[in-house]
Parts: structure tokens; C-alpha cells; sequence
């Protein structure tokens, strides 16, 4: 009996109690889950009734998922500026060893205002702890050593090896690509020498850019939804909106944040549990996405960070096309009001909102597959008949196009259309964090939802008419009408428009007899 009672308590890791919640959740009955992992029928209870606060605290990333324990930092604010600053060092694949971290907190703690506190090693082992943090860091030196020594070709080759084992189990349909790029919305053809090479830190320029998320499979079978990131949480152009092409969110600088990313990973994987499905997301490692949530159906995959330009690919023409594509839709708005007299206004956030994810969906699957195949990562033997160059669709009609407009709009000679489709390249698409940074981004982050709103400078465009259904109707039959006069109208064009039409008619016919069944409430 004294042996019983001596006996040391056992301490289970937050992995460890999510597995035992996980196998209730399987179907398991509660008292063989108890017999599996050892553990006491009152323990357990404990385990499910405590969940929420282990699911937070791995999604939240607050402690590693080995910690047993969930207590907070005594200073948990330099503990969370100390992380968000190791966060940025590690997605840049940089060595960071334990006396770099507290010499950090120390100047974090002098800006923060704390004159006594001691990073010393005891608070360097609980911080890593908290945050289960191994320090394994791979040094930069290192891999530009390994480049060096293979030659390029031979790392990119050794690299893609690398990523093939990773995608040995899953099928073209399953494997997925994700990234973002920035986009000057409201760039003119004769601005094009302004932009070239800014990066936007912030500033005026600011309020004429977006970030857009893009995400494809490999098969090209599938491409999701865009996330469109803007400045104005709630522009005059999308009131009374609430059906949009793709999804759209805000911050103050029209970046992609952690927070964004991973909100929208969560709705991916919630939509590939529904489906009984699982992928594998190959993604690079900016600082938006360092550090993930947990995830059930997503398996992630990070491409190298000094080989994405060889290895994405999504950047290796899926995203150049899909910019080329955006381009030619504004050559095609200002040369209409150039024949039409009308003054050239800026483009709206709905707008470029509706051009992005129509350049989006009319890349074709050809050049997706391609792209893939040019990262080394999908065989060649999928490519079908068709040849034509990832980013030259369709060359020619562009860049008759472009040269009307260059021409009407007094261009420089110097000035071709790859360098407006090209001009916004340099954009930053996620922030790279500074220490001034890290202690504002604490101070502000309450009131960051409300920067950028209207007043900030998004144009205003004349407010427009609202068009009733029946007036839908009326320019779909007018549309008819237009298709019916031109020669050669391909069959899948009718087959939209019919889509399209019956889609409306379903709308009105159930508006109909909602007003009715409302009409026959009222006269009783």
C-alpha cells in the first residue's frame, strides 16, 4: 500500500491528450480508450471536458504540442514579442542559438519598458518550452554552401527528389499548390516605369494594391477559390454585395498575415473533410505562413526557401498567366472609353475583385500541368497535344491590343507589355517584422480592423443604379440578341448563357411565389 502511494503521477503532452480525445471522437467506447492509453475512467473525463482548451492552445501555437503543462509566461508580453520575432528569423531558415534569443529579449523587454527583467538561461528553457521550440534552425551559410557545392542544377535536382518522396502517396488530384502575389489594381499602361521594382512597404501606393492567394492541383483539374486581401475592410463599392467571385478580407496594408492564411487553410481542410478527402499543400515558408493551425485533411509540404523560383509552380507561369490575363482585361476597359470619349477612371476594388478571378479561371489546365511538370514535380508524360508556351496566351491579340492602347495613351517606345504585366513582381505579400514592428503590431492590434477604411483614399466611383432581376433578364436576352449577329460562336458560349438563364428564372420564379405565399399570410 505504501508503494501505491508513493507512486509518481504520470504528466501527458497536449499530443498526447488530443490522441485520446481523438479516439473517442472514432467511435471508440470510453472505457477501451482507457484501457489503451492507461489511464483512469476519471481522467479521461477530464481529458474531453478540458478539449477546447488543448484544441486552442495547439491551434493558437501558444505552447508545443509536447508541453504538459499550460501555464502562461510571467512576462507574457516580451514571451509573445520574443516569438513573433523567432517566427520571422525561422521562416528565413536563419541560425538561431539560445544566447541570440535572449539578447532579443533583452532589447525587447528595454522597448517594452521592463528595466528588471533577466533573460536568463532558466527563462531561455521555459520559453522554449512553452513554444516547443528545438532551436535546429537550418543556417542559411549552410544551404547557399550546399548550392555551391552541387551546382545549381544538381540542388534544384536534389531538392525536387525530395519533394517526389514527399508525393509519393497522393495523386495528381491531390497534390496542391498554394502562394500569393501582389497586384497594382489600378496601374495605367503610361506607369508602368513608376512601379517597376517598388515593393510597397506602405505609404500611398498602399491603397492601390491587393494581395491575392492563389491555389491549384497538379492535374489541373482544380483550382480554389482566390482570397483577395485589400485595404478597406468595407469598400463603398461591395455594400449590399454578397456574392463575389473568390473571398475577401482586409488588414491595413493589404498583406497576407498569419492570421489570414490560416483562417483560410482551416476553411480548406473543413471543406476536404466534407468531401472525405486528403492533400498535400506545397507552400514556401514566408512569415504568414510559419505557423499553421492544426489541421485534420492537409498534409504541408515547404519548398525550399532559396529554390521557389525553380521548384513553385505557381510561379514558374500559373501566376504570370493569370497576370497577363488581368492586363489584357484592362487594356480592354480603357480602350473602350477611349473610343467612346469617356474619361479614364480608375479601377474599383469589385472590379479588379471580378477581372482577378476571371483571369484566375481562364488559365488553362495545359498550362497548370506544365508549370508542374517544370518544377520537376508531375511527370511528362501527362502533357497533352497541346504546345503553346505557358505565358503566351493568346500572344497575338494581346499584343495588337496593348499597342493601340500605347499608342492612344502616349507610352514610351521603351515600354512593352511584359513590363505591365510584370511591373507589380516586387511586391511584399506578407510582412517582414522589425522589432519597432513587433511592439506596435501588440499595441495596435486592436485597432488595426478599422485602418484603411474609405477615407484612407480608396476611390470612390459614382454610385451605381441597383439592377433588379428583371432588368438580369432583359440584358441576358440582349446578350442573345448581340450572339446572334457575330459569325462563329462556339457552342460552349450558348451553353453559359443558358446556364446563366436558368439560373435567373429559377430566381425569379421562387421570388414569385415567396411574395405570394407572403401576400396570403398577410390577408389572413
Amino acid at each position: 500500500m505504501a508503494n501505491k502511494g508513493n507512486k509518481k503521477r504520470r504528466q501527458f503532452s497536449l499530443e498526447e491528450k488530443m490522441k485520446v480525445v481523438e479516439a473517442v471522437d472514432s467511435g471508440k467506447r470510453k472505457g477501451d480508450v482507457a484501457k489503451e492509453f492507461g489511464i483512469t475512467p476519471s481522467t479521461l473525463s477530464t481529458f474531453l471536458k478540458d478539449r477546447t482548451k488543448f484544441e486552442e492552445k495547439v491551434r493558437e501555437a501558444s505552447v508545443g504540442p509536447q508541453r504538459k503543462r499550460m501555464r502562461n509566461a510571467l512576462y507574457d508580453d516580451i514571451d509573445k514579442a520574443v516569438f513573433a520575432w523567432f517566427q520571422e528569423i525561422h521562416a528565413k531558415n536563419i541560425l538561431v542559438t539560445g544566447s541570440v534569443i535572449r539578447k532579443k529579449a533583452l532589447n525587447l523587454a528595454n522597448m517594452l519598458g521592463y528595466d528588471n527583467f533577466q533573460a536568463s538561461v532558466g527563462w531561455l528553457n521555459r520559453f522554449r518550452d512553452r513554444h516547443g521550440i528545438a532551436l535546429k534552425a537550418v543556417c542559411r551559410e549552410d544551404s547557399d554552401r550546399l548550392m555551391n557545392g552541387l551546382g545549381i542544377d544538381k540542388f534544384n535536382e536534389w531538392h525536387a527528389g525530395e519533394i517526389i518522396k514527399l508525393i509519393a502517396d497522393y495523386s495528381p488530384d491531390d497534390i496542391f499548390n498554394a502562394d500569393e502575389t501582389g497586384v497594382f489594381f489600378q496601374l495605367l499602361p503610361q506607369h508602368t516605369l513608376a512601379a517597376k521594382g517598388d515593393h510597397c512597404r506602405g505609404g500611398k501606393k498602399a491603397k492601390q494594391r491587393l494581395t491575392a492567394l492563389f491555389c491549384c492541383n497538379a492535374s489541373g483539374t482544380e483550382k480554389m477559390r482566390p482570397l483577395i486581401v485589400g485595404r478597406s475592410p468595407n469598400p463603398h463599392c461591395l455594400e449590399n454585395v454578397h456574392s463575389l467571385p473568390c473571398d475577401y478580407r482586409a488588414n491595413q496594408w493589404a498583406w497576407m498575415t498569419q492570421d489570414l492564411f490560416n483562417e483560410w487553410l482551416m476553411q480548406v481542410d473543413a471543406r476536404m473533410k466534407q468531401a472525405e478527402r486528403r492533400i498535400l499543400l506545397l507552400i514556401d515558408n514566408c512569415s504568414a505562413h510559419n505557423m499553421l493551425p492544426r489541421l485534420e485533411r492537409i498534409q504541408v509540404g515547404y519548398l525550399p526557401s532559396n529554390c521557389t523560383a525553380v521548384l513553385q509552380p505557381l510561379n514558374l507561369g500559373i501566376i504570370h498567366t493569370m497576370k497577363v490575363r488581368y492586363r489584357s482585361y484592362l487594356l480592354t476597359q480603357i480602350l473602350l472609353k477611349l473610343h467612346s470619349g469617356e474619361d479614364q477612371g480608375k479601377v474599383d476594388i469589385r472590379q479588379a475583385i471580378d477581372m482577378i478571378a476571371a483571369a484566375w479561371w481562364s488559365v488553362k489546365q495545359s498550362t497548370v500541368v506544365r508549370c508542374w511538370q517544370k518544377a520537376g514535380i508531375i511527370p511528362m508524360e501527362l502533357t497533352d497535344s497541346d504546345t503553346e508556351a505557358a505565358a503566351s496566351e493568346p500572344e497575338v491579340a494581346i499584343e495588337k491590343l496593348w499597342h493601340s492602347v500605347a499608342l492612344a495613351t502616349r507610352v514610351p517606345n521603351e515600354i512593352h507589355f511584359q513590363d505591365f504585366v510584370t511591373a507589380d513582381d516586387d511586391l511584399i505579400i506578407a510582412q517582414e517584422l522589425i522589432d519597432t514592428e513587433v511592439i506596435q503590431g501588440m499595441e495596435d492590434a486592436e485597432n488595426r480592423d478599422e485602418a484603411g477604411s474609405e477615407e484612407d483614399g480608396e476611390v470612390s466611383l459614382p454610385m451605381q443604379p441597383k439592377i433588379t432581376i428583371t432588368d438580369a433578364i432583359s440584358n441576358v436576352q440582349k446578350l442573345r440578341q448581340f450572339l446572334s449577329t457575330c459569325v462563329g460562336v462556339p457552342d460552349t458560349v450558348f451553353g453559359q448563357l443558358n446556364g446563366i438563364d436558368e439560373y435567373l428564372m429559377r430566381k425569379v420564379t421562387q421570388t414569385l411565389v415567396d411574395s405570394k405565399i407572403t401576400d396570403l399570410l398577410q390577408t389572413k
